[in-house]
């Protein structure tokens, strides 16, 4: 019996005559362009540029970070940067613990931070659609000041 590689040929002598159709096909297209002195393809380009260029990206959100907070207070308020970070590094433990035991904290000007209890509730695995439980669990909120709301 002979291997099964003889009717590879047979297959791409088929294959031969579709790409010359294809190839004829295309021939009346180019040469309306050509009498034309278009492009064919250049109104999908530009219609596909123009997409592009319609989504507008808003600039990148800078993100501060405590040192930075540090740095500024230590300029404006005569500190050594160092000391800055501490205090800052204090208020953040002060925070901290304070929150751990329920208390709320307002800061005038800001807002208020405090822990909300979240109760146990069913959920659904979006993967797989499965209902799952979620546990109960401790969120920390915050509620701007209506300062900041109407600064921002």
């Amino acid at each position: 019996m002979p291997p099964a590689k003889k009717p590879a040929p047979a297959a791409k002598k088929a294959a031969a005559p579709a790409k010359a159709a294809a190839k004829t096909a295309a021939a009346p297209v180019k040469a309306a362009a050509k009498a034309t002195g278009k492009a064919a393809a250049a109104p999908k380009k530009a219609a596909a540029a123009v997409k592009k260029a319609a989504p507008v990206k808003a600039a990148p959100q800078v993100t501060v970070t405590l040192k930075q907070f540090a740095a500024e207070l230590a300029v404006t308020h005569e500190l050594s940067k160092k000391l800055a970070e501490a205090v800052l590094g204090d208020l953040v433990s002060l925070a901290t613990r304070h929150l751990k035991n329920g208390d709320k904290i307002r800061l005038t000007g800001l807002g208020i931070l405090q822990v909300r209890a979240r109760d146990a509730r069913m959920g659904r695995n979006p993967a797989t659609g499965e209902s799952i439980q979620i546990a109960a669990s401790k969120k920390i909120a915050f509620r701007p000041s209506k300062e900041l709301k109407e600064a921002v």
